[in-house]
């Protein structure tokens, strides 16, 4: 198996391990799942050099029926939806809004409306935008305790989607480079912390502590990794602030040369076929008690909601020793697996059924949007790129998409 090959699969594995959690039976999913991630892992990085290239030419593919706007539920309605500044949630944007088209709304284009979570919510409140499909819960919810001029919060105009999309389907965590942990015998950040010796590989300004590659400043899991450092007493080591795509370009040359290095990252996005956990890096765990609690250390806004234990565990333990270094506690990646939600304007939502049904209805199995954010890499990255990706997931799950355009319809 070739190495992309084998990246995809270690990375569509890593995807099954999280459903393998939400349904409860690791055992039973990886057993029913084998035979398809060995399939997906053998075609994808054939498949997705022609996903975007190809001039339209697919008789093979089932064409979306036309859209009937003269019949459907959203004749003469307008919808200005959003969405996230970060290309693993442009696809399931793009599929929802085409779907809603297809109801007959009129709907503004995803990329028209790109914000990143500080602005989003304060969009979606003030009724800039409608609603957006990009949330990533609990975190975000900090984003809510923001006062409005009229002095309501941000919140209260607001509605979370409980259970749309994906729920429990953000892994998140730190990578590291494989060949460097295992020199060292590197199993925590808690370690590293620890050791000069360690941090000090890390420390390349000479400031006196180690830096991490970890997420642009307008995003949300850099305030939560502020907040991580300072609850676990991490003094060695910092957070490095930049546009995420440069840093793990970064970061994967390093990765590649057995450099020392670590970065934030999460699921689902074409990242991780690149970094290819097992061989060129590894999921770096923390000790139980360095996970975030709702103690919020920096006395931030809303900073109880980057608490990473208090859901139904502590941080996320799902994950293989093939993948992940063991620490005391075992496999902690000191993260919730996060869920990744619809969130809308109260007020509009509360006089549109048909687009809250299809919104509770629309979770697109979290495999096919892993496979579309590899898709997604080997293409341009252009809207149309998107455009293309979105299509052919609907073309090729018609019967699905149609089930939830008739359960919306039926609720109007």
């Amino acid at each position: 198996m070739k190495k992309m090959k084998r990246g995809v699969w270690l990375w569509l594995l890593a995807v099954f391990a999280m459903v393998a959690a939400a349904c409860g039976s690791a055992a039973d999913v990886a057993s029913s799942a084998a035979d398809e991630v060995s399939d997906a892992a053998s075609d994808v990085a054939e498949e997705v050099e022609d996903a975007v290239t190809d001039d339209g030419d697919d008789e093979a593919m089932e064409e979306a029926p036309e859209a009937d706007a003269a019949a459907g539920p959203g004749e003469g309605r307008a919808i200005t939806m959003g969405r996230g500044n970060w290309s693993s949630g442009y696809v399931q944007a793009e599929i929802l809004h085409n779907l809603l088209e297809e109801m007959g709304y009129e709907v503004s284009a995803p990329s028209q409306g790109e914000f990143a979570p500080d602005l989003a919510y304060q969009a979606m409140a003030n009724g800039e935008i409608d609603f957006w499909a990009n949330s990533w819960y609990p975190g975000h919810l900090s984003w809510w305790e923001v006062e409005l001029p009229n002095g309501s919060q941000v919140g209260d105009n607001l509605e979370r989607i409980e259970g749309s999309l994906m729920p429990g389907g953000g892994l998140q965590g730190w990578l590291i480079t494989k060949s460097w942990a295992d020199a060292e015998g590197i199993t925590t950040l808690d370690q590293i912390n620890e050791d000069e010796a360690l941090w000090s590989q890390l420390d390349t300004d000479g400031n006196g502590k180690g830096e991490f590659f970890g997420c642009p400043e307008d995003w949300t899991c850099d305030d939560i990794m502020e907040s991580q450092i300072l609850f676990a007493g991490w003094e060695q080591l910092e957070q490095t602030k930049a546009g995420y795509d440069a840093m793990f370009a970064e970061f994967l040359v390093k990765a590649q040369a057995g450099e020392p290095a670590i970065i934030y990252t999460w699921t689902p996005t074409s990242y991780l076929a690149q970094a290819i956990p097992g061989e060129t890096t590894m999921w770096l765990s923390v000790a139980n008690d360095s996970v975030l609690d709702d103690s919020n250390p920096l006395g931030a806004d809303g900073g109880e909601a980057y608490c990473q234990r208090c859901g139904e565990s502590v941080g996320y333990t799902g994950l293989g020793e093939d993948t992940c270094l063991q620490g005391p506690d075992g496999c902690q990646v000191g993260w919730e697996a996060a869920d990744i939600e619809i969130t809308a304007n109260k007020d509009w939502l509360a006089n549109e059924p048909v687009a809250r049904e299809m919104f509770n209805q629309f979770k697109p199995p979290l495999i096919d949007l892993a496979i579309a954010g590899i898709a997604l890499d080997a293409s341009d990255g252009s809207d149309a790129a998107v455009g293309k990706i979105a299509d052919d997931w609907i073309a090729e799950n018609r019967d699905l998409a149609d089930s939830w355009i008739e359960a919306a319809v039926a609720a109007g």
